[in-house]
């Protein structure tokens, strides 16, 4: 079974920066595609951004150019660097790692205020 402890999340005015962590523990396969998701209230859960484990990443149009998704796989880690917020980011974000299967986080709340 797969554990993931998120971490980074909090408030911060818009313009400003935060870093999401989110490390995979007790996998006995290799993690393929690892991701951040976010979910704001009222909404569905959406894609933010995604990295292959040879380091192919993708994001979603609303972050281009402001979140930077990256990977250690020595530590079995993701990071989202996400620069310059704004005020309609504010969510809860949601780690996933995929194996042969998927496994989720708890998710790590980031509110940004105006």
């Amino acid at each position: 079974q797969v554990q993931l402890v998120e971490s980074g999340g909090g408030l911060v005015q818009a313009g400003g920066s935060l870093r999401l962590s989110c490390a995979a523990s007790g996998s006995r396969f290799s993690i393929n595609t690892m991701g951040w998701y976010r979910q704001a209230p009222g909404k569905q859960r959406e894609v933010v951004a995604g990295i292959t484990r040879g380091g192919s990443t993708n994001y979603a149009d609303s972050v281009k150019g402001r979140f930077t998704i990256s990977r250690d796989n020595a530590k079995n880690t993701v990071y989202l660097q996400m620069n310059s917020l704004k005020p309609e980011d504010t969510a809860l974000y949601y780690c996933m790692v995929e194996t042969y299967r998927e496994y989720w986080g708890q998710g790590t709340q980031v509110t940004v205020s105006s």
